[in-house]
């Protein structure tokens, strides 16, 4: 048995260590260092815990943390950057159903000793078994709508808002009942049943779209399940820890929400009213759209002076990246300045596209957020956009579609265009893109990283 005073101290050390950590993943540059020093600061709270609780053996403990650290060194050497935002949905679950679990498991022990029971208790645990079925089920449909195992288009219904509001109204009804009756465990998992159900029925209506939100709002879920889990137990370091990932996950929710000019609302509730048909495809790109070669945009980057490159999801699925590296210092070393334009949402997590580049050691202060470039587009003699489409849509300016108002790079104001792009497929919104067709735009159609190849290529023989 340690010392309380010892545990409370290495639990302010553990608290200390989150918050550093976290403010460290604020920037790219200092990401790495704020993970190590959060993982520290879990690690020495879960042994502190576990000893001072004498809840298992010190076997047991070094067991778990090699199966622990063999676990996690698989996951980071075999998920694919293109499936990291499904790694983080699954572990936002997983993180939902521990809570609930835990939960369920204190109260189970306190009804069985027929111990007393507080009303912070009671209500900690009701929201911990709420909050928790529902990450724990919205997370695995995020997964599945990420990973094209379920449909990423939203599956609406007759009746769909009227479904969720009942599920909601009966998980409130049996969180009363379990503050009323805690003896009664049976309502605890029907809570959670219910629960469950309704984090299905709120995920399923969202659309690929919004799933960067859909991610962080999940992740703000599985914060605050495990703070209400803190309460149940009465630890101080699962409230502080939970508090921070619900607080920094509702701040990057906003974040998000802003960046695609839509409220909360709109996206939990599968963007309420009626949209209005957009013209057909074909009608848009028909005889307008113009091909080009490798060739030919080289040539161009060779009278360029100011050249801005947009990534988007395509370059993370063509592993193209690097590729986009060697021909901006190309570019470079004769003269050209070459900044990158970063939007909010590119890619399908928050954040995705500055990974990517800085994983190729791109400098920092190349990477420039929406507001900071779009008034230099204009100047720009050449944009090439890499697998992105939705967040260049023009369409964006105008009323009544899915993507209305959403803040966008103006690429369209350069003098010239490049789109590097296997077809003239929509994005996720799922609506045309007339950029295709714009006179100063050239489609360079395939591969993201072939393509990037073969520019590279031409661009050094010029």
């Amino acid at each position: 048995m340690i010392s309380p005073s010892i545990v409370n101290l290495i639990y302010l050390l553990s608290a200390i260590l989150f918050i550093v950590g976290l403010k460290g993943l604020a920037h790219p540059k200092s990401a790495v260092k704020g993970n190590i020093l959060g993982a520290v600061g879990m690690f020495l709270a879960v042994i502190v815990t576990l000893v001072d609780k004498q809840i298992i053996s010190y076997d047991l403990i070094i067991i778990g943390i090699l199966a622990g650290s063999v676990i996690g060194t698989v996951f980071a050497l075999t998920i694919k950057m293109t499936a990291m935002p499904q790694m983080v949905g699954l572990f936002n679950g997983l993180g939902g159903g521990a809570s609930l679990l835990v939960a369920g498991a204190v109260l189970l022990e306190a009804a069985l000793l027929q111990s007393g029971h507080s009303l912070q208790f009671t209500i900690a645990t009701a929201l911990s078994g709420l909050i928790g079925a529902v990450t724990l089920t919205g997370s695995f449909i995020a997964f599945g709508k990420l990973q094209g195992i379920i449909t990423e288009k939203p599956v609406r219904y007759k009746g769909e808002q009227l479904v969720k509001i009942l599920l909601l109204l009966g998980a409130i009804f049996l969180s009363v009942l379990i503050v009323l009756n805690p003896y009664e465990t049976i309502y605890y998992w029907i809570l959670t049943g219910i629960a469950g159900l309704l984090g299905i029925f709120l995920v399923l209506a969202i659309g690929g779209a919004d799933m960067p939100i859909v991610i962080a709002l999940l992740n703000s879920y599985s914060g605050l399940a495990a703070a209400a889990t803190g309460f149940v137990l009465g630890n101080s370091v699962l409230i502080i820890a939970g508090s921070l990932v619900g607080a920094s996950g509702i701040i990057l929710t906003k974040i998000m929400c802003k960046a695609m000019n839509r409220s909360l609302a709109n996206v939990l509730f599968g963007g309420v009213g009626a949209i209005i048909e957009q013209a057909d495809a074909s009608d848009i790109y028909e005889g307008k759209v113009t091909s080009t070669s490798a060739e030919e945009v080289a040539m161009l980057l060779e009278s360029a002076r100011y050249v801005a490159i947009v990534p988007g999801y395509g370059m993370a699925v063509a592993h193209a990246q690097g590729m986009v590296r060697a021909l901006s210092e190309d570019l470079e070393k004769k003269g050209v300045e070459v900044v990158f334009g970063i939007h909010p949402v590119a890619g399908r997590m928050p954040g995705h596209m500055n990974v990517l580049l800085a994983e190729e050691n791109v400098p920092y202060d190349k990477l420039l957020e929406l507001d900071i470039i779009n008034p230099r587009f204009k100047d720009m003699d050449v944009v090439i956009v890499l697998g992105a489409n939705d967040v260049v849509n023009p369409v964006a300016r105008e009323e009544n579609n899915p993507i209305s108002g959403m803040p966008i790079l103006n690429v369209d104001q350069a003098k010239t265009v490049i789109m590097i792009k296997r077809s003239l497929s929509p994005g996720f919104a799922g609506i045309a893109n007339p950029l295709f067709a714009a006179d100063n735009t050239l489609m360079f159609f395939g591969d993201g990283r072939a393509k990037m190849e073969e520019l590279v290529k031409a661009y050094k023989e010029v």
